[in-house]
């Protein structure tokens, strides 16, 4: 296959639209479909060389896979090899542990499951993860090994001229599939080749399918390719359900640039598009380390030498690792012959020993006393003690009605209809992961028989969702009077929104350092009334507290550490005010249902944030949001005696 300008110059277009939107999201919003831009490409390239082998019957899958790994393999364990040295004198030994498992995961190209399964890609601890980036080439690895397959098998069975429909209908299922898939489980719909998979064979339907375009035409159609990715950048942004059917129109784009065929376009086939274009893989790979080393030391306008300083390492990357030339080899026998695969061996083991030595390094030794001791109390609460506020899967069962439960399975209905039959009725604590910490808290403080939680991370009312257990909550109370009184809580930067107007999310607070003001966040009040329309319908069946969302510190563990456990950690200037107004409001709001009562947290608790932090003895938050147990303990005694009666 010919070397095309206008995919070389499109990858330019992906690449600087990812790196903008990783070192400021607001400069480009949607910059993050840059890698739908890179899936299609990869697709149509694919697709070529499969397809083009098979036509002429000297396909090699060994030599396919060979080269995909020469190409992939030894940047990216460069990468791996430099973040290790790196962290083994910088990072804390959690943090190096984490980057030793990333590490393995990322040689192994299953990063996409291990991130899927740890959090969100848009939040804080994102920047924690230097390898995030890595998810995107684990599910470009995954098809390699499975497309290949799949056509050699179809050439086979059908036809060579009839794979092609196979292609497109495939393609057209898959993104109905992803469509309902990102609505019904969007962290995996992110990070999936289930959901990602109809992009890349897009791609594939563009070699199967070549318009045929008068010259005339190819200009308008480049045009209006390109009008849709940079549309897509600048229209969409990370509160967008993604990749549904919206990933359409960048991947879209991408199809009718490569049915154009410009080679002399200005925009792809310039001398700077070229050259960001043919290092566009090795930029993709060193640019997310730079942003993450800028967060991670907290450098003010890191960006100014951070985007340079990306397009420097990777162009150092391409020049001197991704365009050595590697052997080819078409024999079996011939593969302990390819250096790559030692790389990937090495690094893959290297990474797993950090992880399984609990990330042991030199940085504990470089450190002074004070720090020393810090980390020593910060580690203490990685995993819960063994008490009342013990955890499995997030989960307190403390005694036969003593529980707190994520779904009304039918043995949890059977549970508390016989808890009910033996006490009567009992207390409920009702929300979110925030409700998780609420159980704990009123169960260090009150010793009452029937006491339950049923709570479940991310679910909230105002964003209705089918696997939330709210409803059921309902329709079982609507049978039994199992609650004398509902007390419900939940996380409060989602009732939260920034100046643009979007939905809140820790990164409000997280992004800023301590010392940066709060600016510009108000009350989302349509999800407050969304909350609100829930409970008004739930206090038809018991009486119901709606315990007002706590003050977030969002001091993250490398903050704690710069300080010291001996520091006197404040909110941000200004952070108090948008939860002081969420208070005002909700407590308005409130007023006006006769069955629902609020009570404001923060006044309750009168956090003081130079002691409510941490000591040099202790630790009282888990992370920005949560309590550890020992702050559950804490603030527990701060509760009155008559907290869980009704007023």
């Amino acid at each position: 296959m010919h070397f095309r300008e206008d995919i070389n110059g499109l990858r330019a277009v992906a690449v600087i639209a990812v790196l903008l939107f990783h070192f400021d999201p607001t400069w480009l919003p949607g910059g993050f479909a840059g890698v739908d831009v890179f899936f299609v490409i990869s697709g149509f390239l694919m697709t070529a060389i499969i397809y083009r082998g098979l036509e002429q019957q000297r396909f090699s899958l060994l030599k396919f896979y060979i080269a995909r790994a020469n190409r992939i393999i030894p940047a990216l364990a460069v990468l791996c090899f430099a973040l290790l040295l790196f962290g083994f004198f910088y990072l804390t030994p959690w943090e190096y542990r984490a980057l030793g498992k990333h590490a393995a995961s990322s040689i192994g190209f299953v990063s996409n499951i291990i991130y899927w399964m740890e959090s969100g890609y848009f939040d804080a601890a994102s920047k924690q993860k230097w390898l995030l980036h890595t998810w995107s080439l684990s599910v470009e690895w995954q098809f390699y090994i499975i497309y290949p397959l799949l056509l050699m098998l179809l050439a086979k069975l059908i036809p060579l001229r009839k794979i092609k429909t196979v292609i497109l209908a495939g393609t057209v299922a898959g993104l109905l599939f992803s469509a309902l898939s990102t609505e019904l489980w969007p962290e995996a719909s992110y990070y999936l080749l289930s959901s990602r998979a109809w992009q890349m064979m897009l791609g594939g339907v563009a070699f199967f399918y070549p318009l045929r375009v008068k010259a005339a035409y190819q200009l308008p159609l480049e045009w209006f390719g390109l009008a849709l990715i940079i549309f897509s950048y600048c229209w969409f942004s990370k509160d967008n359900a993604w990749p549904g059917y919206l990933a359409l129109l960048p991947a879209f784009g991408v199809f009718l640039v490569i049915q154009a065929q410009r080679q002399n376009s200005l925009i792809t086939n310039n001398v700077v598009m070229q050259k960001i274009g043919a290092s566009s893989y090795s930029i993709y790979l060193w640019h997310w380390p730079v942003v993450v080393f800028g967060y991670y030391f907290a450098i003010p306008f890191w960006f100014i030498a951070g985007i340079p300083f990306s397009f420097a390492l990777g162009w150092l990357s391409y020049k001197y690792v991704e365009s050595h030339s590697f052997s080819k080899f078409t024999r079996l026998i011939d593969v302990v012959k390819v250096i790559p695969l030692y790389l990937a061996v090495f690094a893959g083991i290297l990474g797993s020993m950090v992880f399984v030595r609990d990330g042991a390094n030199l940085w504990l030794t470089r450190q002074t006393p004070v720090v020393q001791q810090t980390y020593k109390v910060i580690s203490q609460h990685f995993s819960h003690p063994t008490n009342w506020g013990a955890r499995r899967n997030q989960r307190q069962n403390l005694a036969p009605c003593r529980f707190n439960i994520e779904a009304l399975t039918e043995s949890n209905v059977t549970r508390l209809q016989q808890c009910y039959q033996r006490y009567g009725k009992g207390i409920l604590i009702l929300g979110d992961s925030h409700a998780i910490d609420l159980y704990g808290v009123v169960a260090s403080r009150f010793e009452d028989a029937f006491l339950v939680g049923i709570t479940s991370v991310g679910c909230r009312p105002h964003r209705p969702d089918p696997n939330c257990p709210y409803q059921d909550v309902i329709a079982l109370l609507s049978q039994t009077p199992l609650f004398k009184h509902i007390i419900y809580e939940q996380g409060g930067f989602y009732l939260l929104q920034d100046k643009q107007g979007d939905k809140g999310s820790r990164r409000m607070f997280s992004d800023l350092a301590l010392s940066e003001a709060v600016d510009g966040i108000t009350v989302a009040t349509a999800n407050v009334h969304k909350v609100l329309n829930y409970l008004s319908q739930l206090s038809t069946l018991a009486p119901v507290t709606w315990f007002g969302s706590r003050i977030e510190p969002h001091i993250t563990n490398r903050q704690l550490l710069q300080n010291g456990c001996d520091y006197n950690f404040s909110l941000r200037p200004n952070q108090q005010q948008p939860f002081n107004a969420l208070d005002e409001y909700i407590s308005a709001a409130v007023s006006a249902h006769q069955n629902i009562k609020y009570i404001s947290q923060n006044q309750l608790f009168k956090f003081d944030f130079s002691q409510d932090i941490l000591t040099c003895d202790d630790k009282f938050w888990d992370d920005g949001d949560h309590f550890s147990s020992s702050g559950e303990e804490r603030f527990g005694r701060r509760l009155p005696d008559n907290f869980l009666l009704v007023n």
